[in-house]
């Protein structure tokens, strides 16, 4: 198919003109059943064969290209274009080679919504296992009461109270997830501002001394950091997501050990490092625990009522600030977390 220019078709055309002129001067010399006569008459007929056949060949191979092209562009090509294409490159091979491009791509894209269909069901039997579970208590603990429990004074303010608990375990999760909702589709705006990252960290660890105390765990600085350290970002969701890290390593964290919260400076950003010595994360868990709902330990986290949404909003949430986060964790040798932020 390819030809430098097209000059092929341009010297076979002046051949059989060539040779078509020949045959009349001939014709008037009375050689017109000689054997140059029927030479020159051969050439004519086979050149004006070629011609003809070239261009039924090049309405054919239009014809099968223009579909494909279609299909892999969502446009049909103009049929100038197309035959200047077929007549001065290798559209076949071109057109191979697209091909092969489109089947990856689609394979690709396929193997994607398998993974967005498994998402979507695992993300919807994981909301309705997590709802059904405060739902059912909050039910059985009304009927309780409708059954008689209200006029037993030492039953009726502990069910109530249980009932509460459950609807505020209700209303934590629906809260988490309005929150990963609104940070997923972007209507969530930040508001960022420059503000003094050790004071915010050293005011979350004052919330979290009372538990860490019960849990006879130590918390504070890996260094001493008197000075002021000025970063970028949303004050109030950061503070959520230090909150978040710190309150986990508590919860899996073990009598007698430690979490400590260091700071890395890199020139333009800072690092925030969170280490604890607990429990731990098995390797095959840490590439889904910033999954929706997803728990290593599931008994224990309902025990201390968590809903399995805390990681995934903290991992939207440094994502909406443009920054990264990573953890690092071995069985019983302790968790961390680092994240960036951008400095002030």
């Amino acid at each position: 198919m390819k030809t430098s220019k097209g000059y092929p078709i341009i010297i076979t055309s002046l051949v059989v003109v060539f040779l078509a002129v020949a045959l009349i001067v001939n014709g008037f010399v009375g050689i017109e059943h000689s054997s140059l006569y029927y030479m020159i008459l051969g050439v004519m007929v086979a050149g004006g064969v070629f011609l003809i056949v070239r261009l039924f060949f090049i309405r054919f191979v239009e014809t099968k290209i223009n579909p494909i092209i279609k299909t892999i562009h969502s446009y049909t090509m103009p049929r100038k274009k197309l035959r200047d294409k077929i007549i001065k490159e290798d559209i076949v091979s071109d057109l191979n080679q697209e091909v092969k491009i489109w089947a990856d791509n689609k394979t690709e894209e396929i193997e994607k919504l398998r993974q967005l269909e498994k998402y979507r069901k695992d993300f919807l039997g994981n909301v309705s296992h997590e709802l059904k579970t405060p739902i059912f208590n909050i039910q059985g603990y009304i009927l309780t009461l409708l059954d008689g429990g209200m006029e037993d004074i030492s039953v009726n303010k502990i069910y109530l109270k249980r009932a509460e608990k459950s609807i505020n375990r209700l209303i934590s999760i629906v809260n988490d997830l309005d929150s990963i909702a609104r940070l997923e589709s972007g209507e969530f705006k930040l508001r960022v501002e420059p503000f003094n990252l050790v004071k915010v960290v050293e005011e979350v660890i004052e919330d979290h001394e009372m538990h860490a105390k019960q849990q006879n765990i130590k918390i504070g600085f890996d260094g001493n950091y008197g000075k002021s350290l000025k970063v970028m970002g949303d004050k109030k969701r950061l503070i959520e997501v230090i909150n978040n890290l710190i309150n986990n390593s508590i919860k899996y964290g073990r009598p007698g050990g430690k979490t400590t919260i260091g700071f890395i400076d890199t020139g333009e950003k800072i690092l925030v490092d969170i280490t604890d010595t607990g429990i731990g994360i098995d390797e095959k868990d840490l590439p889904r625990i910033f999954e929706r709902f997803y728990r290593i330990d599931r008994s224990r986290s309902r025990e201390s009522g968590g809903t399995g949404l805390g990681l995934s909003i903290v991992k939207h949430t440094i994502q909406a600030h443009n920054q990264t986060i990573t953890v690092r964790s071995k069985t019983n040798k302790g968790t961390t977390f680092i994240f960036s932020l951008d400095k002030a």
